[in-house]
């Protein structure tokens, strides 16, 4: 199971994504935006989130990049908008990692069912990694 890289932007997320795809040479990513994800009932998505990337990823040369904007509001602090990405379609696996590595560490999204997702948390560990561990699905191009 490799471990993939998520980079995060600050609004710029397509083109980044689109400069990196013409100097790896990779066929053109797919990109959600979050505008169309599923619309949440209780909260009314702002006009100018709803064309900042979601979500997208580039295979450079065999290894899976990932890609989306920061969503505004949030904290966004160039240098630390790297985090390592864990993908697995063993849901036991997935809750193992998410314990282990929240021991002593920050939950930044408690492991949950997401509309990509059976299972999908976020957490910094101990030494300040910050980790995104989620259920491979095959249906969202993780």
């Amino acid at each position: 199971m490799p471990v993939n890289v998520y980079l995060v932007f600050n609004g710029n997320t397509r083109e980044a994504v689109e400069f990196y795809a013409n100097v790896f040479k990779t066929e053109a990513p797919n990109i959600m935006t979050f505008g169309e994800g599923p619309k949440h009932p209780d909260y009314e998505m702002p006009e100018e989130v709803k064309d900042l990337v979601m979500h997208t990823r580039l295979n450079i040369d065999g290894s899976n990049v990932m890609f989306s904007d920061n969503f505004p509001g949030s904290p966004f602090v160039e240098g630390n908008n790297v985090t390592l990405a864990l993908v697995s379609k063993n849901l036991d696996d997935i809750q193992y990692w998410y314990d282990q590595l929240k021991e002593g560490g920050n939950v930044t999204m408690e492991l949950q069912e997401t509309f990509w997702a059976k299972l999908y948390g976020q957490v910094t560990d101990k030494f300040g990694i910050h980790w995104q561990i989620s259920h491979d699905s095959g249906e969202y191009g993780n």
